[in-house]
C-alpha cells in the first residue's frame, strides 16, 4: 500500500558546490555510478590511478571484509576527451557482477533491527530489500572514484598531497613506521609488525559476533591558506559533513570510542537490550523483529490494545523515559503510533546489568498491563527510585554530598 507520505522526495544524493558529485545506483541493481560536475578543463586524468584507489576499497580482498566479489572496474561514459577533462560532466559507471538477491528473500517482509530498512519504508513507502539498496555501503565505491579525480586535480593545481592510514583498531595503536607499508596489508597499517596483532583481534571479534571501532588518520599537505567560508561552511565542517555521510559513521570522537573499556561497554549495552526484550516478551508484550541486536527495543503494543502515545505517558508517570514510535504497517498516525521505543545505552552507563534491565522490563510491563491500578503505579514508581538509588547518576557527587 502507498504510505502516508506520498509527496516525500528522495534527496541528499549530491555533495559539493563547485565540484559537485551526484551518486546513483543500488547494491543489487545493474550498477552504481556518479556524475562529477565542475571538474576544471585541461586535467590529464589518470584513469589507472582512479582504478588503483577503487581496488584498495573493493570487497573480497581479505577475510576481514565483505566476501562479495566485485571487480569494481570503472567505466568513463563522458567528460574525458583524449585523456583530458574538457570541463563537462564526468559520468562514471561501476557494474555490479556478484549481487545475490536471493540471499535476502527472507527479509522481504522483515525489517532488520538497526538497519535502514524500516526507515526507508516508513519515509518513502517502498524499499529495496536486496542488500539494502541505496543504504548499502556498496554506494561508497563511487565516492572513491570521484575522490580520486578530485585528488588528481588538487595535486596538479596546488601540489596537495593526501594520504590516509589506519592508526588504531580497538585497543591496538598502530605506530606510523613506513608509508610504503600502507598498501602492503589488508588494514592499511603503516607498520608491518602490527599486522599479525590486527589479524588476531579481528578473528577474535568475528568469533564473538561483535564489531570493533577503528581510527583512520588522513593528512593533506600543501593546502593553501584561506580555504572554506565562515561560519557554517568552514573547511573542517564540510569535511565532517562528507565523512558523516559514510555508512555506520555516527560520531566523531577523540579517542574515547577506541578505548578497551568502550568495547566492553558496547557489549553490555546489547546484552542489556536483549535481556530487556526477552523479559518484556515473557510478560506478554510483543517486540518488533522478536528481539534486538543493538541498543533499541521496539515494543509492538497492538496485542495489548494500547497506543504508543498512551504507553509513553504511562511509563513517564513512573519516571521511565521512552518514546512513542511507529511499528511496521502501523495503523495509527505518527502522532499516536502503536509502538514504544526503549533504549539501554544511558542506563548501561550508570551501571545497569542484565538483571537490572529485567527488573526494568517488569516495571514497564506492570505499568502497561495495569494502567488503571494506582497501587501498582506507586509500586512501579518506588522500584524505579530504588534502581536509581542503586545506580546513581553521579556516584562521586553523591559521596561528596554525604561526606
Amino acid at each position: 500500500q502507498c504510505p502516508r507520505f506520498e509527496a516525500t522526495r528522495v534527496s541528499g544524493n549530491t555533495f559539493g558546490t563547485l565540484f559537485r558529485v551526484t551518486s546513483f545506483g543500488e547494491s543489487h541493481g545493474p550498477g552504481i555510478g556518479c556524475v562529477v560536475d565542475g571538474c576544471p578543463p585541461g586535467l590529464p586524468l589518470d584513469l589507472a590511478a582512479v582504478q588503483r584507489d577503487l581496488d584498495r576499497r573493493k570487497p573480497g580482498t581479505s577475510r576481514h571484509v565483505t566476501q562479495r566479489k566485485e571487480d569494481d572496474a570503472v567505466e568513463v561514459l563522458s567528460g574525458v576527451f583524449e585523456g583530458r577533462t574538457p570541463g563537462t560532466p564526468i559520468a562514471l559507471l561501476i557494474r555490479n557482477t556478484d549481487q545475490r538477491s536471493g540471499d535476502y528473500g527472507k527479509i522481504v517482509q522483515t525489517f532488520r533491527p538497526g538497519h535502514a530498512d524500516y526507515t526507508y519504508w516508513h519515509k518513502y513507502g517502498i524499499r529495496d530489500h536486496r542488500g539494502g539498496g541505496r543504504s548499502s555501503a556498496r554506494e561508497t565505491a563511487v565516492r572513491v572514484a570521484a575522490g580520486a579525480i578530485a585528488k588528481q586535480w588538487l595535486a596538479a593545481r596546488f601540489g596537495i598531497d593526501i594520504h590516509g592510514w589506519m592508526s588504531q583498531l580497538g585497543d591496538i595503536v598502530v605506530p606510523y613506521s613506513d608509508r610504503a607499508e600502507i598498501d602492503r596489508n589488508a588494514f592499511f597499517a603503516p607498520d608491518a609488525p602490527s599486522v599479525p596483532k590486527l589479524e588476531a583481534l579481528m578473528d577474535a571479534v568475528r568469533a564473538e559476533r561483535d564489531s570493533v571501532g577503528a581510527r583512520i588518520e588522513v593528512v593533506a599537505r600543501g593546502v593553501p591558506v584561506g580555504w572554506g567560508q565562515p561560519v557554517f561552511d568552514r573547511l573542517d565542517a564540510d569535511i565532517a559533513h562528507a565523512m558523516m555521510g559514510i555508512n555506520a559513521v555516527k560520531a566523531v570522537a577523540i579517542g574515547e570510542a577506541l578505548q578497551p573499556c568502550f568495547r566492553v561497554y558496547s557489549q553490555q549495552v546489547v546484552a542489556n537490550a536483549q535481556a530487556l526484550a526477552e523479559r518484556i516478551q515473557e510478560r506478554g508484550i510483543a517486540v518488533v523483529s522478536g528481539g534486538t541486536d543493538n541498543h533499541i527495543v521496539l515494543l509492538d503494543l497492538r496485542g495489548i490494545a494500547m497506543t504508543g502515545k498512551v504507553a509513553d505517558l504511562l511509563v513517564s508517570d513512573v519516571h521511565i523515559t521512552a518514546n512513542k514510535n511507529t511499528v511496521p504497517f502501523d495503523p495509527q498516525s505518527p502522532f499516536v503510533t502503536s509502538g514504544l521505543r526503549l533504549g539501554t545505552a544511558a542506563c548501561t552507563t550508570r551501571g545497569f546489568d542484565e538483571a537490572a534491565f529485567r527488573e526494568v522490563a517488569d516495571v514497564i510491563a506492570d505499568r502497561l498491563l495495569n494502567p488503571e491500578d494506582s497501587a501498582i503505579e506507586q509500586r512501579c514508581r518506588d522500584r524505579v527510585a530504588a534502581l536509581c538509588e542503586r545506580f546513581p547518576l553521579y556516584a562521586a557527587a553523591r559521596e561528596l554530598q554525604h561526606a
